[in-house]
């Protein structure tokens, strides 16, 4: 690829500030000094150094966010603020999009990346990916729910949704999801007659997990996403984010058969 594409790729800058480098010969390629911006180098044979620091390049970024409510999953939007003003500034000379979205109103796991490959797998049908939401809803889920989710639901507009597992969060997996167990408490403490579920899809439907549950004559009232594949929110705090692992990257290029 040219040098300044892979400089402004590894966070030296934009084009600009990269071409500066160059031309104050900031730059050594194999040891030699380039001023060229169109060199054509490879990351995996050149030796590539900015004032004498080695050039860490990676071909694509991966990173895991937990979304707050209030935030659209876009890249601009003139009403609400985007999930990339949740990015570390470290990140942001990445071209990052979101892969998939999540509702304004939902919380949780969202991953942004600058690999268009590895986010049309993740989030095409194909591939299977399961996605795992904990959702309040409004009314008493209960064994009908869990068998119409096992067969498939049929949205308001005819289509008939993949199987899906619904089932209701009780004891500790309530206590794994901090988001789930105050939704929980506060339900008790109301004496409300709303249930605390977990539903796994292996697609994404425009608002699935609302509309499956519209079908079934029930209302969300809160969606939160805990896992996507092998990712896990763990200990990330809301509005926090971060780079994956090299295993998780591993683990999800696995999945899809992109390792």
């Amino acid at each position: 690829m040219r040098l300044d594409r892979l400089l402004a790729r590894s966070g030296y800058g934009t084009r600009k500030e990269v071409h500066r480098l160059l031309r104050e010969g900031s730059v050594t390629v194999n040891g030699e000094v380039v001023r060229d911006p169109g060199l054509r180098v490879s990351p995996e044979e050149d030796e590539i150094a900015v004032e004498g620091e080695p050039v860490t390049y990676r071909p694509s970024l991966t990173l895991v966010v937990y979304k707050p409510k209030g935030y659209v999953s876009a890249t601009r939007d003139a009403r609400y603020p985007t999930v990339l003003e949740l990015v570390p500034e470290e990140f942001l000379y990445r071209e990052l999009f979101p892969v998939g979205r999540l509702d304004v109103d939902t919380t949780g796991l969202l991953l942004l990346t600058d690999d268009g490959i590895l986010a049309h797998r993740l989030t095409s049908p194909r591939w299977r990916v399961p996605k795992v939401y904990h959702a309040r809803v409004l009314g008493r889920v209960d064994e009908r729910d869990q068998e119409a989710f096992a067969r498939g639901v049929v949205l308001e507009d005819g289509t008939r949704t993949r199987p899906a597992e619904l089932r209701i969060l009780e004891g500790q997996a309530l206590a794994e999801d901090p988001v789930a167990l105050r939704w929980a408490r506060e339900i008790e403490a109301a004496s409300a007659a709303e249930s605390v579920v977990e539903v796994v899809l292996t697609e994404g439907r425009y608002h699935q997990v609302k509309r499956m549950f519209r079908a079934r004559g029930k209302e969300v009232l809160a969606l939160h996403r805990v896992r996507f594949g092998p990712l896990a929110l763990g200990d990330l705090r809301e509005g926090e984010a971060r780079l994956l692992t090299p295993a998780e990257e591993e683990d999800l290029r696995t999945l899809v058969d992109l390792a």
